[in-house]
């Protein structure tokens, strides 16, 4: 195995919570070096998020594992220097502040650029570094609300839901991994760095994939079906006797042999229903027609039926089944940390598998607060001893 894609590559981690956190440890995890700047005191706010071990953030282990921890105060004049000289070791800076923060601290992508022109310089912020809505704060809730999400999620008819996973922070932390080894690459072509900016807003937007075109082709707003796809069918959750199926069925063939194997193949040759054009039509006809099926036996023999005749299926885990799961073991996405204080914890893998590399060889646990401040200013800024020791000493 060769070593990992990123290594030698160096990220300076100016972020907060999950979105910017989520984005760098991607990084991370493909092999790059990742120094996380906290401010004195509390440092990331994750670090006060539930579930808690032994007094320890769970949360901030889960997207901080593998991280240097240095604390920086860049309130004052000497902080700010210290993060402009930490500037010039790296190759990325990646921050996740409001529009505008950085710069009016003396350290925007202009200023830093002064630094080291080659640097590749990842913003995300809610909304972008442009736009009327760009000052504004936002979490993840706001950008799934605010970004049409929220109004196809859910049930017809039913309260405001937001996605179980924190989509809003996640999709945007990708997109900025994305947009950063993208500048990476194009830095070895240009030898210039460059700025990514990644507003949460925008990766909302993104991942609409049916609804925006659908309201721009036909002027019809899409709104919450529960677990039905929007425009293939049958591609649904089916009651059984004792809980759900899931089937999907994308294609012809596949309505077929979930038909045969629900036992009503008269539904194949239906004109109401053979093709997705007029199943879509009769939706709530087909879905019960299928379910009065569905309903004759439990999950667990459905799925035996189902993955013999070929159909995408499944049952509905709870998130305890995935830690038994033979397809999650075999592919790795539960790796074990031994955090220090907190013991041995499982936490998600990395879901990127290179045939050449064994990116999932270290599992490194998440920084205490502070941890690596020392050895980053005497070995990588050069400080003399003595006055590393006094900068700790100031904030520990």
């Amino acid at each position: 195995m060769s070593k990992k894609p990123l290594e030698g590559i160096r990220v300076l981690d100016f972020t907060n919570a999950l979105a910017g956190p989520y984005c760098s440890m991607m990084l991370g995890n493909m092999g790059a070096e990742v120094i996380k700047v906290e401010k004195p005191g509390t440092g990331d706010d994750s670090r006060g998020y539930g579930p808690f071990v032994n007094g320890q953030s769970g949360y901030f282990v889960s997207v901080n594992h593998g991280k240097k921890s240095v604390v920086c105060n860049t309130k004052d004049p000497e902080g700010v220097e210290m993060f402009k000289d930490l500037v010039k070791h790296v190759d990325i800076v990646v921050e996740n502040l409001k529009a505008g923060a950085m710069n009016r601290m003396g350290l925007g992508y202009e200023e830093l650029k002064k630094v080291n022109p080659k640097l590749i310089y990842v913003a995300i912020s809610g909304f972008g570094q442009t736009g009327p809505y760009a000052p504004r704060p936002a979490y993840d809730m706001v950008v799934q609300a605010m970004g049409g999400v929220m109004s196809i999620t859910g049930e017809p008819g039913g309260k405001p839901v937001r996605v179980g996973a924190s989509i809003g922070d996640i999709i945007a932390g990708i997109f900025g991994a994305f947009g950063a080894v993208t500048a990476l690459y194009k830095r070895s072509i240009t030898g210039e760095g460059d700025m990514v900016d990644v507003g949460m807003l925008d990766c909302q937007l993104a991942i609409l994939e049916n609804a925006i075109i659908k309201y721009s082709a036909t002027g019809v707003v899409a709104g919450p079906m529960g677990a039905v796809h929007p425009t293939v069918t049958p591609f649904q959750a089916f009651e059984t006797k004792d809980n759900y199926v899931i089937a999907a069925c994308g294609n012809n063939r596949l309505y077929a042999a979930f038909c045969n194997a629900l036992g009503c193949p008269e539904l194949i040759d239906d004109p109401r229903f053979d093709t997705n054009m007029h199943r879509n039509q009769n939706l709530k006809l087909i879905g019960d027609l299928l379910t009065e099926k569905t309903r004759t036996k439990t999950t667990a023999e459905w799925l035996e039926i189902l993955e013999q005749a070929g159909v995408p299926c499944t049952g509905i885990n709870t998130v305890d089944k995935l830690f038994s799961d033979p397809q999650v073991a075999a592919r790795n996405m539960l790796i074990e940390v031994d955090q220090p204080g907190m013991g041995k914890v499982k936490i998600a893998g990395n879901p990127v598998k290179m045939a050449s590399v064994d990116a999932d060889a270290d599992h490194h646990p998440a920084p205490a607060l502070g941890s690596s401040t020392r050895d980053v200013l005497v070995n990588m800024l050069g400080w003399e001893e003595a006055k590393a020791d006094e900068y700790v000493e100031k904030f520990h």
